[in-house]
C-alpha cells in the first residue's frame, strides 16, 4: 500500500482524488518493512511528510485497519482524525519508545480507549529476556483499552516474539472483561494459568506460547473447568518433562473445546513414547466439543534404570486407528546421539508455521505453512537434503542451521538450489561449508534474502578475506547482517551495497 500511496503524491490534485475514490482505502499498511532487524524506518521522510500532508486528509474517513510503525506513526496519527478506524497494528516498536507513548500521547491513548477493538502490537528484541517494560505495557494496554476485543501482542512474526513475564501484573490492575481473542508469547506456565484463571472472563480463543513448563507451579485441579474457552493453540518449543503432572491434568479442564493445536517437545525418563492411544485416553474423551485437533509433538525417552519395551513405528501408527484422529505421519527412531530413543508424531496436513528438523532421517512431505525451519543434527547434512528442503518447504522465510561438521557430498548439482522466499539466514552455529553452499550464487538462488547471521571466520573463508569478486555471492539485498567482532573491509561497498 505504501508503494500505492508513494506513486500518487506527485500527481494532480484532480486526479489524486480519482484515484483515492476508486481504491477505498479500507485496510492502510503504511509500512515497507522486509527486513525486522532494521533500526531504520522503512519509509523516505519526504514521502511520510507528503503522505501525511495530501494524501490522509483526504482518505481519513474510510480507513478501517491501519498498520504503522513506531517511527511513523505519531505523524501519522496526528495527521487526520480516523473516525471508522477499529484495528491498529503497531510495528517494529521500541518497548521504552512504545511505552512513552501509551503513557503521553493523547491522540494514541484516546483512540485506544474509544475505538479500538483489534489490537496488534510488534517489539523489537528488548534489552532483557523479562523485560519488566514489556509486562507494565501489557497491563497498561488492558487498561486503556476499554473496548478491545482482539489483543497480539508481540507475535506478528515467527522470528520475534518477545516472551512477556504477566502473572504479576494481571491481579493488580482493573482490565476489561471485552477481551474475546488474545494471542501472546509467556515466559511459563504460571502466566497461562493466570490468563486462564484470571479476569479474562470473554477469552474463548487463545493463542500462546510458552517458554518453558517447569515447577514450582501451583497444582492444577482438572475438575476445575474452563467453559468458555473454544478455541485453543498451545506451544512450547523447550523441553518439558512435566507432561503428565502439569499438562494432562490442565487439558482435562477444556471440555468445550473446538479446536485445538498441540505442539510439544516432552522429555521422559523410565517410560515410553506419547501416541496416540495416551492423548485419547488422557484429555481428548473430555473434549466431546472438539471438531478440530492438529498436534506435533516429539517424544524423547531415556530408560537408564527400567528396561521399557519400546514400540515400533508400526506400532505407534495403529495407536491412531479407530479413535477419530485424522491422517498422522510418525517415526521411531532408535538411534539418538543423546537419547535412548524418540518419536515424531504430527497431524496431516502439517499446520504450523515452524518446522524442528529431529536427529533423525527427514521424512519427506509438504509443508506449505512452514515459515521457520530449524535444522540441527549430529552428523553432516547431506547436500541433496537442502534441495529436498526447497521442494517441500516452498515458503520457507526464516532457516536457522546448526552443524559443526562439514558437509558431506560437497559435489555440487549444475542445477541451482532455490528459496525464493527466504529473507533471513542464521549460519553462525554451521561450519564454514554451509556459507559456502548458500552465498555463493553458483549454488543457491536467494531473491529475497535481507538478513544475514553469520561468524566472521565464516565471511573471511568465503570471501578470501573480501578480496574475491562480490557479484560471486548472494550480498546484494542484504540490509541486515549480523556478525560479531566484524572488520569492515575497504571495500565494504562493494559487498553490502545496502547496508
Amino acid at each position: 500500500m505504501i508503494d500505492v500511496l508513494s506513486s500518487i503524491v506527485d500527481v494532480n490534485q484532480r486526479f489524486r482524488r480519482l484515484v483515492l475514490d476508486s481504491l477505498y482505502i479500507r485496510d492502510l499498511n503504511i509500512t515497507s518493512i522486509m527486513n525486522i532487524n532494521s533500526h531504520k524506518t522503512s519509509i523516505n521522510t519526504q514521502v511520510l511528510s507528503r503522505i501525511c500532508s495530501n494524501i490522509l486528509p483526504q482518505i481519513h474517513s474510510q480507513v478501517h485497519k491501519l498498520t504503522v510503525e513506531q517511527d511513523s506513526m505519531k505523524q501519522i496519527l496526528h495527521a487526520a482524525n480516523y473516525p471508522q478506524l477499529y484495528s491498529l497494528s503497531l510495528v517494529n516498536c521500541h518497548e521504552v519508545t512504545l511505552h512513552r507513548y501509551l503513557t503521553s500521547d493523547l491522540i494514541l491513548r484516546d483512540l485506544l480507549t474509544k475505538q479500538i477493538t483489534h489490537l496488534n502490537i510488534d517489539m523489537k528484541k528488548p534489552e532483557e529476556l523479562c523485560s519488566e517494560i514489556v509486562s507494565n505495557m501489557f497491563a497498561l494496554i488492558l487498561s486503556l483499552c476499554k473496548k478491545l476485543i482482539a489483543l497480539d501482542f508481540c507475535d506478528m512474526f515467527p522470528i520475534r516474539q518477545c516472551q512477556s513475564l504477566i502473572f504479576h501484573v494481571i491481579s493488580k490492575i482493573s482490565i476489561s472483561s471485552t477481551l474475546i481473542k488474545l494471542k501472546i508469547n509467556v515466559v511459563g506456565l504460571l502466566d497461562c494459568l493466570y490468563i486462564l484463571d484470571g479476569p479474562f472472563v470473554c477469552l474463548s480463543t487463545l493463542i500462546i506460547n510458552i517458554g518453558q513448563i517447569f515447577h514450582p507451579c501451583p497444582p492444577i485441579d482438572p475438575k476445575k473447568k474452563l467453559h468458555q474457552l473454544k478455541c485453543l493453540s498451545f506451544i512450547v518449543h523447550s523441553m518439558t518433562s512435566e507432561y503428565n503432572e502439569l499438562l494432562v491434568p490442565l487439558f482435562c479442564r477444556m471440555i468445550n473445546l473446538e479446536e485445538f493445536k498441540l505442539y510439544l517437545y516432552v522429555g521422559r525418563f523410565d517410560s515410553t513414547y506419547i501416541d496416540g492411544i495416551q492423548l485419547y485416553d488422557q484429555f481428548l474423551i473430555y473434549m466431546t466439543q472438539l471438531k478440530k485437533f492438529t498436534f506435533n509433538i516429539n517424544t524423547v525417552v531415556d530408560n537408564m534404570n527400567v528396561k521399557v519395551k519400546l514400540p515400533s513405528n508400526e506400532d505407534i501408527q495403529r495407536s491412531f486407528i479407530g479413535r477419530g484422529y485424522q491422517k498422522v505421519a510418525s517415526y521411531v527412531n532408535i538411534d539418538s546421539s543423546l537419547w535412548d530413543s524418540e518419536c515424531h508424531i504430527y497431524s496431516l496436513p502439517y499446520d504450523f508455521e515452524f518446522y524442528v528438523y529431529p536427529d533423525n532421517p527427514f521424512h519427506r512431505g509438504i509443508f506449505h505453512k512452514v515459515r521457520k525451519l530449524k535444522m540441527s543434527d549430529g552428523n553432516p547434512f547431506e547436500h541433496k537434503l537442502f534441495k529436498i528442503i526447497s521442494q517441500d518447504f516452498p515458503f520457507l522465510e526464516f532457516l536457522y542451521i546448526f552443524n559443526d561438521d562439514p558437509l558431506e557430498d560437497k559435489q555440487y548439482s549444475s542445477t541451482l538450489i532455490t528459496f525464493p522466499y527466504l529473507t533471513f539466514l542464521d549460519l553462525n552455529g554451521a561450519h564454514v561449508d554451509y556459507a559456502e553452499l548458500f552465498l555463493l550464487v553458483k549454488n543457491m538462488h536467494l531473491p529475497r534474502l535481507v538478513n544475514l547471521s553469520i561468524n566472521y571466520e565464516s565471511l573471511t573463508t568465503i570471501t578470501n578475506n573480501f578480496t574475491n569478486d562480490p557479484t560471486l555471492f548472494n550480498f546484494a539485498n542484504l540490509t541486515s547482517l549480523q556478525c560479531q567482532k566484524f572488520v569492515s573491509p575497504k571495500n565494504f561497498r562493494k559487498y553490502f551495497p545496502l547496508l
